[in-house]
């Protein structure tokens, strides 16, 4: 008889089709754990929608949804989620994500039925104001049950720095493990498109889409070619597309979703694009940036947070908080012309860019050693 694999819950606040850089982490991890078979992994997640499968089967791993609420606020109040976490036989339960009210449950229900968790950070931007004011109190609220984490995962050495303090915890505990960069190879030949520039990510203000579209008019009037084009969905998206037509830019500037989970279309549009932007002024680790370097396309980014660690490393060409558009736009129009000069935008993967394979042996070893250490 086959030994029984260890039961890993992975509990994220939101998952596909939902879209963003913790779901296509959490994908890319869980995925990868079920081919390899070492572990028997589940992911629990909420559905604010009412309209998702309650329980569904995707890539080898099981996707447990349970409601949450208010339909059209991030808190994700959804007590379902402690029943499923305590009541199961899990060895080990993965808190993915630290900025909702997921987390407390989740580590709260962990605790009370003794089942061993770890928790990785996954930070966000603050979507309002009013938000980010409640910031402060949420770590207050949250920091006893991470202290009590088996262990504590950063995605950025930013991370470290932003949490070692408001949480109480000794630097030494956390442990850095990037996310990794993979988008599917494309089919057929796809030619960049000259003056394109790309800006993805959801379209929330702290994203920062509006910074790129503001410096169009300047872009274009050194390549009177240029164009944006901004994949995403959100909230922001009015505003964006009013701010489009004050300025001028019908005609330059577009606004597209793509399907949930269609990696194949963000590889054509990343591919035909000369340099992406990515002005989001919080950013832990960005997923969409790892995907652009993993296609050699070159990277604008706003050198602050998770992004600033890639500006520090070279694979991002920073530009500081407060950069004005006209500044932005000269440094946007110098890519493009660089791109142009050397015959193409896309250039080898960068030397040493971590491979999501690389995040799941460091999970695994961590998980390892979690289980061994509560079994001895």
């Amino acid at each position: 008889m086959s030994a029984r694999r260890p039961k890993i819950l992975q509990v994220v606040h939101r998952f596909l089709p939902e879209t963003g850089g913790t779901e296509t982490h959490v994908a890319e991890v869980s995925a990868r754990l079920a081919e390899r078979g070492e572990f028997d992994v589940t992911v629990l997640t909420t559905d604010r929608s009412a309209e998702l499968p309650a329980a569904e089967r995707i890539d080898g791993y099981d996707v447990l949804r349970r409601r949450a609420w208010p339909r059209d606020r991030d808190y994700y109040v959804s007590p379902g989620l402690a029943r499923v976490v305590s009541s199961g036989d899990w060895d080990l339960v993965h808190v993915q994500g630290v900025h909702t009210l997921v987390a407390p449950t989740a580590m709260a229900a962990a605790t009370a039925s003794r089942t061993p968790f770890v928790l990785t950070f996954h930070s966000g931007g603050a979507v309002s104001s009013a938000r980010a004011a409640t910031r402060t109190a949420h770590w207050r609220l949250i920091a006893p049950l991470v202290r009590r984490a088996e262990q504590l995962i950063a995605v950025s050495r930013f991370e470290v720095g932003h949490f070692a303090e408001p949480l109480g915890v000794d630097p030494s505990r956390m442990r850095v493990i990037r996310n990794g960069g993979a988008l599917p190879a494309p089919v057929g030949p796809i030619d960049p498109v000259p003056g394109r520039i790309v800006s993805s990510g959801r379209l929330e203000e702290y994203k920062g889409h509006q910074l790129a579209v503001r410096a169009m008019p300047h872009v274009r009037a050194r390549l009177p070619g240029a164009e944006l084009v901004i994949l995403g969905v959100g909230p922001y998206e009015s505003t964006l597309r009013g701010l489009v037509t004050a300025l001028g830019l019908d005609d330059a500037v577009s606004i597209r979703h793509l399907p949930p989970g269609d990696r194949a279309a963000m590889t054509r549009e990343l591919s035909q694009a000369s340099v992406m932007a990515s002005m989001s002024t919080y950013e832990a680790h960005p997923v969409g940036v790892m995907e652009a370097l993993t296609l050699g396309l070159p990277v604008v980014g706003l050198d602050v947070a998770g992004t600033g660690d890639l500006v520090e490393e070279g694979l991002v060409t920073g530009v500081p908080v407060g950069v004005t558009d006209r500044e932005l736009a000269q440094v946007l129009a110098a890519e493009l012309e660089a791109t142009e000069s050397r015959g193409g935008p896309h250039r080898p993967r960068p030397v040493g860019l971590p491979t999501w394979d690389e995040t799941v042996d460091q999970l695994s070893e961590i998980y390892r050693e979690v289980l061994a250490r509560r079994r001895s």
